[in-house]
């Protein structure tokens, strides 16, 4: 039999197709858990309830840290470069916490300020591009901006007295309007969704 004739009768195997799955927005998911853990360290920073630094903690590796990694990788999926940058990193920022103070209790000023100038510049430059996403979102990256600097100048100016209280509890007050920002982005996104039409303006900035 010629090799021709037995390459004839082998079946033909094809391919399978796979469908291509639809991702819900993971948007709303990664807003509301950046917004509970940031809502409940603020509340520590701007001295309300100082206890509440214990909860954050746990926040930031489960809720603000792993879920808020989770939208990011699901933002991968959808093709939205702004969306992966800003979760991935915010959660990697959560979890990074977690082992700053919890594992690691790194208590050097000066490294936490350095740590905090870091996210401060990042965010900073997230805000720039923010600003083709919708006027909630950056609302959020605004707030957070500022969050960061009076967070980042209270820890490299600390001291006696009363200079790292007036900086840390400003950047607490200030964390806390953030959160209830991105708490708004992410109500808007799952309403907005789940009723079909948009019941609560985020204020689309692209074009």
């Amino acid at each position: 039999m010629s090799t021709e004739t037995m390459a004839a009768r082998q079946p033909i195997v094809e391919e399978p197709v796979l469908p291509d799955i639809a991702v819900a927005d993971p948007a709303p998911l990664g807003l509301a858990a950046f917004a509970l853990t940031t809502f409940v360290l603020s509340l520590s920073n701007a001295n309300v309830w100082v206890t509440a630094a214990g909860a954050a903690v746990a926040l930031a590796l489960a809720y603000g840290g792993t879920v808020q990694l989770l939208a990011g990788m699901w933002e991968f999926k959808r093709n939205n470069t702004f969306g992966a940058t800003a979760f991935s990193s915010y959660g990697g920022f959560w979890i990074s916490f977690f082992f700053l103070v919890h594992i690691l209790k790194v208590a050097d000023h000066n490294a936490i300020g350095a740590y905090l100038l870091g996210w401060t510049i990042f965010t900073a430059y997230m805000t720039v591009a923010a600003l083709r996403v919708s006027g909630a979102v950056t609302a959020v990256f605004v707030l957070l901006t500022v969050t960061f600097l009076l967070l980042t100048i209270g820890e490299l100016r600390h001291g006696p007295g009363a200079a790292l209280n007036t900086w840390t509890k400003a950047g607490g007050w200030v964390g806390v309007a953030t959160a209830a920002a991105a708490w708004y982005a992410s109500f808007a996104g799952v309403v907005n969704s789940t009723f079909k039409r948009s019941l609560l303006p985020v204020y689309p900035l692209e074009g």
